[in-house]
């Protein structure tokens, strides 16, 4: 699969708006301080983290790793371009490991070792949350082809949360929800710019004729509820 690029680039999960509603969620679930560790997996630009440390001022910046070192990566945090599977083989210990809509790209096994690391890596009380897209009723805007994708994905989420629920045991479970108001012309752009998994793989022209598509099917401001699925753990 192609790596994704575009996710947080000029989206409504980059939005100063989603970045903070996203916090105030990711604090209320943890005990943050100026003593917190944070790794933020799968971290693309460090928006979340960013903002983060701009409120609390950590004596650690937070760490984020990516296997994409994309343009524009928050300066205030630390980045590192690697593996999640090497770099938590052989690192310290944190209070909040932060793995949001990155499940998907491991298989079964590679999430399992994923998991087994990631609470080897926490602190007494640490917590662990992940993030991933609500799999039922999902109400992103998609072409036909984009929805085939996308449900197909979900349904392989399904299985990975089961996965996770049978490793990790005791678990909780909330909704993140933000509400999305965006113009039919930023959405096309970001199709375009395949924003995200699901639209790895297509052909241009599968893109293209998707965008008409789109451009049919929906009003010059697209409204909808973007829900992520949030599991959390607590060492």
């Amino acid at each position: 699969m192609k790596k994704l690029k575009n996710w947080d680039n000029k989206t409504w999960l980059s939005s100063k708006s989603y970045i903070s509603q996203f916090n105030k969620f990711i604090i209320k679930k943890s005990s943050l301080n100026k003593n917190s560790k944070i790794l933020d997996v799968g971290c693309g630009r460090a928006n979340i983290i960013s903002a983060l440390q701009q409120k609390y001022k950590f004596r650690n910046k937070p760490i984020g790793i990516d296997i994409v070192s994309n343009k524009g990566v928050k300066k205030n945090i630390i980045f590192k371009r690697v593996e999640a599977l090497k770099y938590l083989d052989k690192q310290e210990k944190y209070d909040l490991i932060l793995i949001k809509q990155t499940i998907h790209f491991f298989s079964k096994k590679n999430l399992n070792r994923l998991l087994n690391l990631a609470k080897k890596r926490l602190n007494t009380k640490g917590k662990i949350l992940i993030f991933s897209l609500k799999t039922k009723n999902n109400k992103i805007p998609c072409f036909k082809k984009m929805r085939k994708n996308l449900e197909k994905s979900l349904k392989r989420d399904e299985a990975l949360f089961k996965i996770i629920k049978k490793n990790l045991k005791e678990i909780s479970y909330t909704n993140f929800n933000f509400k999305v108001n965006i113009s039919k012309q930023k959405y096309v752009r970001m199709i375009r710019e395949r924003y995200i998994s699901c639209l790895l793989n297509m052909s241009n022209k599968e893109i293209k004729f998707g965008i008409s598509e789109i451009k049919s099917k929906y009003k010059n401001q697209i409204k909808f509820t973007d829900t992520l699925k949030c599991i959390s753990y607590r060492k």
